[in-house]
């Protein structure tokens, strides 16, 4: 379980205005108005809503995972804020010990959950990243792969992230023995905390590396090459697992790239359907029509208008919008009855001969 310790403190479903049971839908909907609104480039100099935002993606980082969400909700009902250990807390304020019948100890069950434990070294976990990456509108349609430029923290290029000086190595801290986390005893819970003498990295440094001063890492920019699918749409976040800053050893953190797409001149886009305005005569929309409309890959398509079709009125094309995992969305046609501004003589006549010729008027019964 990849728990943290947050998990307990932290209502990420209040974070993002969400109630327990909401769909995945409703999460990605909840986090994507918030992100919007809150986003540094949107509040420049803001910090109020610099320290919102992060907090929102936090949220959304395990909540808008399948996985991660059900760790968190189990973490919740298994801690301190969420009603106890399962079968009903701790009978009589606890067991003598503070630990379970059995032998099972708490300290060990809390412990592994906070990446602690008897074993092993628990590090630090590097900080996660957010970029935006600008997309043309067919970029997002149809999938790229490019590239996004940020400076972070990386290896260092002297001691290979040791943090030691070339040539020296470190040594196992003794105050922890190697583990990087050392026991905190909290009433009748046992937590794991990273080791102060080590940093949490279990080892030391005596001779430290002069490039990095011995954190085993240091600035730069760097390239991150990055696949962006067919059918993303404008403001969605994707993950690139282990590609943010780097752990104090731990894990690297993730980068998240989010995604802003530019308009199109033509067309338009509602999810995976892609929208499109067409002009019609008063002829064809009386009388109905055969009409060739654009689609985004540069053909056109012939749509049927039918006899009395309305100024506004939708007509749909199958599988001509946007592809993603789950298919091809539809293209959706509207058409607007073209009212000639500058008519021709021939038109004039004709249009008074419709005049002369039309019984009653559209408006009949407005007065009713």
């Amino acid at each position: 379980m990849t728990a943290q310790r947050e998990w307990f403190e932290k209502d990420y479903y209040a974070t993002l205005g969400v109630e327990k049971d909401a769909t995945a839908r409703d999460v990605t909907k909840a986090y994507r108005k918030l992100a919007r609104r809150l986003h540094p480039d949107a509040n420049p100099g803001d910090d109020a809503a610099e320290a919102r935002f992060k907090e929102v993606s936090a949220a959304y980082d395990v909540l808008g995972d399948e996985e991660r969400r059900a760790e968190y909700d189990q973490v919740r009902t298994m801690g301190p804020m969420g009603g106890g250990i399962p079968g009903g807390g701790f009978p009589g304020g606890g067991f003598p010990g503070g630990g379970f019948p059995g032998g099972i100890d708490l300290g060990d069950l809390l412990g592994g959950m906070f990446g602690g434990g008897r074993s092993g070294s628990s590090g630090r976990r590097g900080a996660d990243l957010e970029t935006r990456l600008t997309l043309s509108f067919l970029e997002a349609v149809n999938g790229v792969t490019t590239a996004v430029h940020l400076v972070s923290s990386v290896a260092c290029s002297a001691c290979g992230g040791s943090g030691a000086h070339p040539g020296t190595r470190p040594t196992t801290c003794e105050p922890c023995g190697g583990r990087g986390v050392r026991a905190e005893n909290q009433g009748p819970f046992s937590f794991s905390r990273p080791c102060d003498a080590c940093g949490g990295r279990g080892h030391q440094i005596e001779d430290p590396c002069r490039t990095c001063r011995g954190s085993g890492a240091e600035r730069r920019p760097r390239e991150v090459r990055v696949r962006i699918p067919a059918g993303v749409d404008d403001g969605q976040r994707i993950r690139l697992k282990g590609r943010g800053e780097r752990g104090q050893g731990g894990p690297d953190g993730d980068l998240y790239v989010v995604v802003a797409v530019e308009p199109h001149t033509r067309f338009g886009r509602r999810g995976r359907n892609l929208t499109v305005v067409v002009p019609i005569s008063f002829p064809e929309a009386v009388l109905g029509a055969e009409v060739a409309v654009p689609t985004l890959d540069g053909e056109s398509v012939t749509v049927r208008v039918p006899a009395a079709t309305k100024s506004g009125q939708t007509l749909r094309v199958r599988r001509r919008g946007v592809p993603d995992r789950r298919g091809t969305g539809d293209l959706l046609v509207t058409v607007e009855v073209h009212v000639p501004s500058n008519p021709s003589e021939a038109e004039q006549a004709a249009i008074e001969a419709l005049a002369e010729a039309t019984d009653g008027s559209p408006r009949d019964g407005l007065a009713d």
